[in-house]
């Protein structure tokens, strides 16, 4: 959303109530020309609104409120329901419930603004993990330079919650690292580099990184090549996991694939008939049933050992199993397995699982 529509001198208190020649104030000539919804418009309507509630029922010189006058030049479906709140409704609902109603993109650029001010950067990783990823691409989309100059200003002290975070901003937007701001005309990595702020070299480091490598490199590799030696154990597998579930949450129908080839169907050993049930002890060979595992039993107490290690715990294998109970527990919360998720990372951490 453009900054210059938060600092137009006309979102005062006195200039939300002047009226032009027709008698319509500033939100009245908002509704005539709210075809098409953005963010930017929806915020200017909640502003107007919150600084001018009566403006809501308000008439012109035709009689008109600015209600009338949307439904009349064709508004978006968004800017008429935000019009058809009364002023008792507006008050209830409060200034940032409205604009996390009517202008998300715009609340939560606000709401990560501040947490990466307070260096709560758990918070904005929960917000991307937790909302919609339409959401959360929007406002990346929008509002990363500005958050990314936040970061910025704001990072003397390395954390690696901080250096993920800039990672996950820049790989959902890397052309935000070349936008300079209004004001200066730098980019976040010239930001970073001022001696006032003087960020910290790992997230320096990042900011140095070029929109073309970041659209050609996997993200675990950026988390390789960006976080401290002692996470590689954990990015390994994470690698391997993330990249099932992004391919599987797209069709859980290819669950049963899957399951076919890390578990495939085996026959019985004695008369071919499915379904058959590994060896209790050994797990090699499949029975249908009690009697074919009797009438085996004189040949295969010869070679029935029990495993001397649990099967597929350090193979590819095991790590997709890995991945299958995640993705079985994850993958309707939006954002699982496109790119890193706190989900994935705890569930990789060492302790129990699952």
């Amino acid at each position: 959303m453009s900054e210059d529509l938060h600092r137009d001198p006309r979102l005062t208190e006195a200039g939300v109530k002047e009226v032009d020649q027709r008698g319509r104030t500033p939100l009245a000539v908002l509704a005539g020309n709210a075809e098409h919804k953005t963010d930017a418009l929806a915020y200017v309507g909640v502003q107007l609104i919150f600084l001018n509630p009566e403006a809501l029922t308000t008439r012109d010189k035709e009689g008109k409120t600015p209600l009338d006058i949307a439904r009349r030049s064709g508004a978006c479906a968004e800017m008429i329901n935000l019009l058809s709140h009364t002023p008792e409704e507006v008050d209830s609902l409060g200034e940032e419930e409205m604009a996390r109603l009517y202008a998300p993109v715009a609340y939560w650029r606000g709401e990560m603004n501040d947490w990466i001010k307070s260096r709560s950067y758990a918070d904005c990783h929960k917000f991307i993990d937790e909302h919609d990823d339409e959401l959360v691409r929007e406002v990346f989309k929008f509002m990363n330079s500005a958050l990314l100059l936040e970061i910025a200003c704001f990072s003397q002290a390395y954390t690696d919650s901080l250096v993920f975070l800039a990672l996950r901003m820049i790989h959902r937007n890397p052309l935000s690292l070349t936008i300079k701001d209004k004001v200066h005309a730098e980019t976040a990595l010239q930001w970073a580099q001022v001696p006032q702020f003087n960020a910290c070299k790992e997230i320096q480091n990042v900011l140095r990184l070029t929109p073309t490598h970041i659209s050609s490199t996997p993200f675990p590799t950026l988390l390789l090549k960006s976080l401290p030696s002692k996470h590689h154990e954990i990015y390994g597998p994470y690698n391997t996991v993330c990249a099932f579930i992004k391919h599987m949450k797209y069709d859980k129908a290819e669950l049963v694939e899957i399951e076919a080839v890390l578990k495939p169907t085996r026959k019985c050993d004695v008369c071919s008939s499915l379904p058959a049930k590994p060896c209790a002890r050994c797990k090699n060979t499949f029975y249908c049933s009690s009697s074919c595992q009797k009438l085996a039993w004189k040949k295969h107490k010869k070679t029935c050992k029990a495993p001397t290690t649990p099967p597929a715990t350090s193979s590819s294998l095991g790590t997709l199993h890995k991945g299958m109970a995640l993705l079985n527990m994850c993958i309707q919360r939006p954002g699982a397995g496109d790119g890193p998720t706190s989900v994935v990372l705890e569930f990789l951490l060492p302790g129990p699982a699952y």
